[in-house]
């Protein structure tokens, strides 16, 4: 028998994963030790898959989790340096009862973690609590599991074309920031067989280029400027691990998140009259009014990749996806977030429209709303604050949506804040009808965080956002 006990960093835990600061936060013992304790909880003799990004921490941590799954008897099948997507469609594949990748998505590059998955869905939250808990004193039985490798490239980018005919070409500019999706999202633009203008394509840690967030129109200035400077027709971007993606029209313009989803939302609801539709509580109001329009059902839910899934599986919704760029297709495909699949489905959406993508675009309901307004604040502290700004908010009897941070709407407008679950930060978000409204909805929320924080208020400029 074998005794061990184990103290992690209490920052690390997330809401639906593992995540802190390699060798400052996250270790590669900690590595050893998440694959012991999640090793214990799917039994020995099962098979766990194990996949890593391009981060330079990525491929010690992951050595160090194999061992430790391998040491309580699991046996561990390597899908090698992978983006998430096809981590979870390996998962699939071979009825794996767990797995884990590693990645820090789109954080900066010292950081890392872990996704999990158990029995096909999201490992997350309270279970996670309960697994690190466990490594403050655990025991087993040496009982080695056995390890293979396996490659599931071909076999999943066959299955992204399933169905997908194409009829017209287009220039389409890909940026993979350096990130893991390099590799497949070449192997995509070559099977579409239009003309295609790559970009960092290359995996690299050190992300040279720029920082592997698509949701930061920061970080998508030179695929703007090739798409303006080339007249291309669509701009896509992906981010460290390749589960969301970034997308940008032929007038060099960033979708949102919700106009992504916004945009196959119609096109799902026009062959599915019904269909059940999930966006973040961070969405705008534009995309639930237009879904019920079309005669779908919106359905709000928290923010996060893990929520949402569990969200599609409870409510049996065909499609979801948050502000962030993480789109989830469950109409026809497995229900997992996936930046590489969503990408050949937009370029099939164009195909079918025949129109620019900017033509549709413009078509859309318009609102004002600032972008995503981000606060740092501790890790700790972040979580208080939310609390006590919620607590205020109800004795005020406002129309209040509190299943992930707090959302408070008016006739006019709406404006939310929640504490991020992968940063240490909060994060704000405002929209209205109206110019005059927008400015409104931002002092209110300025005002509520006043109550509780003049310090964090302060760093608020409305001026800034509107």
């Amino acid at each position: 028998m074998i005794d061990k006990k184990h103290l992690f960093n209490k920052t690390i835990i997330r809401s639906y994963d593992i995540r802190g600061i390699y060798n400052k936060t996250l270790f590669d013992l900690d590595a050893k030790i998440i694959g012991n304790l999640f090793g214990l909880k799917v039994g020995k003799n099962q098979n766990v898959n194990i996949a890593y990004d391009g981060r330079l921490s990525s491929e010690s941590l992951k050595n160090e989790l194999v061992e430790g799954l391998l040491e309580v008897g699991v046996n561990v099948t390597e899908i090698g340096l992978s983006p998430t997507p096809l981590l979870y469609f390996s998962c699939i594949k071979n009825n794996a009862a767990g797995g884990i990748m590693i990645t820090g998505s789109h954080n900066p590059k010292h950081h890392n973690g872990f996704k999990f998955v158990f029995n096909n869905m999201p490992f997350y939250g309270d279970d996670l609590i309960k697994l690190s808990e466990k490594a403050k004193g655990f025991s087993f039985k040496r009982n080695r599991g056995k390890k293979i490798k396996q490659c599931f490239k071909d076999e999943y980018i066959d299955r992204i074309f399933k169905g997908i005919n194409l009829k017209n070409k287009y220039r389409i500019e890909w940026d993979a920031g350096n990130g893991v999706a390099g590799e497949l999202m070449s192997k995509i633009a070559n099977k579409i067989k239009n003309q295609n203008f790559l970009l960092f394509e290359n995996v690299d840690g050190n992300f040279p280029n720029h920082h592997p967030d698509p949701s930061n129109p920061k970080n998508l200035k030179d695929c703007i400027n090739l798409i303006i400077q080339e007249k291309l027709d669509l701009g896509i971007a992906f981010d460290g691990d390749g589960d969301r993606i970034g997308v940008i029209d032929d007038k060099g313009r960033v979708l949102s998140g919700d106009q992504l989803l916004l945009l196959f939302s119609y096109e799902i609801l026009k062959k599915k009259k019904g269909a059940k539709i999930i966006g973040d509580v961070k969405c705008s109001q534009i995309l639930f009014d237009e879904i019920k329009k079309k005669l779908g059902i919106p359905i709000i839910s928290q923010t996060g990749h893990s929520h949402v899934k569990v969200n599609i599986k409870k409510n049996k919704a065909d499609l979801a996806g948050e502000m962030s760029g993480h789109i989830f297709f469950n109409l026809n495909y497995y229900g997992f977030d996936d930046g590489l699949y969503s990408s050949v489905k937009l370029v099939e959406l164009l195909d079918k429209q025949s129109k620019k993508l900017s033509e549709i675009v413009d078509q859309f309901p318009k609102a004002f709303n600032t972008p995503e307004i981000r606060l740092e604040c501790n890790d700790l502290k972040k979580f208080e604050i939310i609390n006590k700004v919620t607590s205020n908010q109800k004795r005020k009897n406002q129309e209040i949506i509190d299943i992930d941070g707090i959302r408070v709407s008016s006739e006019n407008g709406w404006w939310l804040l929640r504490a991020s679950n992968t940063q240490a930060e909060l994060v704000l978000r405002c929209e209205a009808n109206s110019f005059e409204n927008l400015k409104k909805e931002l002092s209110l929320v300025k005002e509520a965080i006043f109550e509780v924080d003049s310090e964090l208020s302060d760093k608020i400029l409305v001026e800034n956002y509107v």
